[in-house]
């Protein structure tokens, strides 16, 4: 952490890491995400100032890739695979119970390896957590998957889980909530491919990053310009709760449409209107590489060789007895999203597994 630190100074923190591990990148505040800049200091992250001390930072994925399976380096999508299934238990990916039973026999795969009804008594699924409010029936059906999945080795069956959980609805979604016209609900989700409008629990719209000509916020009122088929703008409105959550939503809208677009020679001229992104009297651009810079680049000769990758295993609890029965298995401890999103995610999708 001396990266955040401009002179020598004490501080208590404490890093999550997506294993569960506690030993960088994101605080929490009043319900919002903050990235953390590694080129500035914790004094000059006035989002934190507030929070602290002490510090709990967490250490995760910021851009989604859109198909995680494509990740050349084995590392990398055994990270994207602990961030996918934190995502999963946390409650922020809504997950339909027999996909979540896919899901989970993939996770013991991964860990235990090869079903050995020596070593696998009864209830041995159970020792692990895979969905809030986890049920017996879910256990069960994980068992009875896993039995299927001889012979897969880690790297396999965390392959196959990315390949199961790209295709959830809500997979790589980065939730923001507003207000539209007198005062409606909605909720902004930043995605790989552009920005995804939710009201009322459906989809409304979807604006792909190559047709989105201009970001832009004024106190609390948030801007999203887009150009129709017809080659005609059209300005969609929204009001933030405040001026700091507006200005948080237009950084990173900013920051996904730069990471995610398209190398300028390779676009259409839409490119050249990507410059009115700007806000008055605000300035803030990515400076990390591009998605399409990490696979054409060739100074990154991907994979790397000679990788030693070490997997952790999960927190496991005490196996589920008869006295439990068909009651559910609490969550202790794991933090849910903010009010507002959870609250989206629970109406939204009612035949999801649901946080408690």
């Amino acid at each position: 952490m001396g990266c955040f630190c401009a002179v020598p100074e004490e501080f208590y923190c404490e890093v999550l890491f997506l294993d569960e591990s506690k030993l960088t990148l994101t605080t929490q505040q009043q319900g919002i995400k903050y990235w953390l800049d590694p080129a500035k200091t914790l004094a000059e992250h006035k989002e934190l100032i507030n929070t602290g001390p002490p510090y709990t930072l967490y250490f995760g994925i910021k851009f989604y890739a859109e198909d995680p399976c494509k990740l050349k380096e084995e590392i990398t999508r055994y990270q994207f695979f602990l961030q996918v299934k934190q995502d999963i238990l946390q409650g922020r990916l809504p997950c339909p119970v027999n996909t979540a039973a896919q899901l989970g026999a993939y996770v013991i795969q991964s860990e235990l390896g090869d079903y050995d009804p020596y070593k696998h008594t009864a209830g041995y699924v159970s020792e692990y957590r895979f969905v809030p409010d986890q049920k017996e029936e879910l256990e069960d059906a994980i068992e009875r998957i896993h039995k299927t999945l001889m012979g897969q080795v880690p790297a396999e069956a965390e392959a196959n889980y990315l390949e199961v959980a790209k295709s959830l609805e809500m997979y790589g979604v980065d939730l923001h909530p507003v207000y539209g016209e007198n005062k409606s609900e909605y909720f902004l989700g930043l995605t790989p491919i552009g920005v995804v409008v939710y009201k009322n629990r459906k989809q409304v719209g979807k604006y792909f990053w190559p047709r989105i000509t201009k970001v832009h916020f004024k106190e609390t009122q948030f801007e999203l310009r887009v150009l129709g088929k017809d080659c005609n703008e059209t300005s969609f409105f929204f009001e933030a709760r405040d001026k700091i959550t507006c200005k948080h939503l237009w950084k990173c809208c900013v920051e996904h449409h730069t990471f995610f677009r398209m190398p300028e020679n390779e676009s259409s001229s839409l490119s050249r209107k990507f410059s009115k992104f700007g806000s008055i009297g605000y300035k803030h651009r990515y400076s990390g590489r591009m998605s399409f810079q990490m696979t054409r680049d060739p100074s990154i000769q991907l994979p790397r060789p000679d990788q030693c990758i070490e997997r952790s295993r999960s927190k496991t609890y005490p196996k589920r007895t008869q006295q439990t029965g068909k009651n559910t298995l609490s969550l202790v401890g794991i933090p849910l999203l903010h009010h507002l999103t959870k609250a989206f995610l629970l109406h939204s999708f009612p035949n999801s597994v649901k946080p408690e």
